[in-house]
């Protein structure tokens, strides 16, 4: 036993140090999604470690440092509980339109198309979005098209295939290849009574064993739209499938570059994806928004047979209050040079998982 509970303990330090490491190789940058789950087990082995380990020197080393990792979880993950909330919001007059948005990655593969529109039917969105949608879903969403006219569509087989389907006129629409040209993000430029914002759409190639070798192509497509973001200077919010969690060192210099606020602080962990594995779920799906604009409810939805759970934004736009402006970051001294670099990597690489995909 005492070699088995040494074991894992020198593994899941491991696992929590791997994403110190500046490397875009899948196995530096996994672990960062994991961190919930290492939290978990490194407070159970901590646990048995007191109770059945001799307390001699490799001891106290090896549960001194697994103690530390503990408190840096926790500090790091009690900014997604409502015990760190911060409600900037002003009291709603009750006259601004609220904007309801519901974006899924459907799973290409997934032909339970009906539990979709059931969905889509119960909670009436303005807008709604889906990832992995291919020519297969287009066809069977055609349905829904009666209640929203406004579409813009990037049909693929790839598993990047994106869809938007609106109830509000687009004043502008339009897709973005930031690093790969069969890699698509939607933008779409809206009016609410009180203003006009922008809303994109995002879903980047992840880092694992069955997909990309590297971060480095999701790194370069979040990051340069979030350099778009920061030019445009305008009321934005970002959703879709990020293939990263809001803690990761790429999520923060997005928050940065883009100097959006991420909307999951104060509101929760919502784990979004595996939907059939519970341990192993993480936040994958995430929603990053400018100042101006006000989110009154983020939830996630109910399975829709995808490897997905939906996420629902509730939000609406006041430009006169500037209160939620003193928690936007920006870039420090040294990273700006880093986001242009991870950009310029993200356009060289070349996919080594797509190109297979029929």
């Amino acid at each position: 036993m005492t070699f088995a509970l040494y074991s894992i303990s020198v593994f899941l330090i491991v696992l929590s140090l791997l994403p110190f490491v500046k490397n875009q190789h899948w196995i530096f940058r996994v672990a960062e999604f994991i961190k919930i789950q290492l939290l978990f087990l490194q407070i159970l082995f901590l646990g048995l470690n007191i109770a059945f380990l001799p307390k001699d020197g490799w001891f106290w080393l090896i549960n001194v440092i697994q103690f530390a990792l503990i408190i840096y979880h926790l500090y790091i993950l009690i900014r997604y509980t409502t015990i760190y909330r911060k409600d900037r919001n002003p009291l709603r007059k009750g006259s601004e339109q609220i904007i309801r948005v519901i974006s899924t990655n459907v799973f290409q593969f997934n032909k339970e198309y009906s539990r979709f529109h059931e969905l889509i039917r119960k909670y009436r969105p303005d807008i709604f979005i889906t990832m992995e949608s291919n020519a297969d879903w287009e066809k069977a969403n055609q349905i829904l098209e009666s209640d929203y006219p406004h579409t813009q569509k990037m049909t693929l087989e790839n598993t990047y295939g994106m869809h938007l389907y609106s109830k509000i006129p687009f004043e502008k629409a339009q897709f973005h290849f930031f690093v790969a040209e069969d890699v698509p993000s939607v933008e779409v430029h809206l009016k609410t009574r009180e203003g006009n914002f922008v809303l994109y759409g995002v879903h980047p190639p992840p880092p694992s064993p069955t997909e990309e070798r590297t971060s480095k192509e999701r790194d370069g497509d979040l990051l340069a739209l979030a350099k778009r973001i920061k030019k445009k200077n305008k009321n934005t919010l970002v959703i879709g499938d990020f293939n990263t969690v809001a803690w990761s060192d790429t999520s923060i210099l997005f928050r940065k570059t883009s100097e959006l606020l991420d909307a999951r602080v104060g509101r929760g962990i919502l784990a979004t994806f595996h939907a059939k594995y519970w341990f192993f779920r993480v936040p994958l799906d995430l929603l990053f928004h400018s100042p101006e604009i006000h989110i009154e409810k983020l939830e996630t939805l109910e399975d829709i047979g995808s490897d997905h759970f939906p996420i629902l934004c509730e939000f609406y736009l006041n430009p006169h209050n500037t209160a939620q402006a003193e928690d936007v970051k920006t870039l420090e001294k040294g990273e700006e040079a880093e986001v242009e670099e991870l950009i310029e990597e993200g356009k060289k690489e070349v996919s080594d998982n797509r190109e297979d995909i029929p």
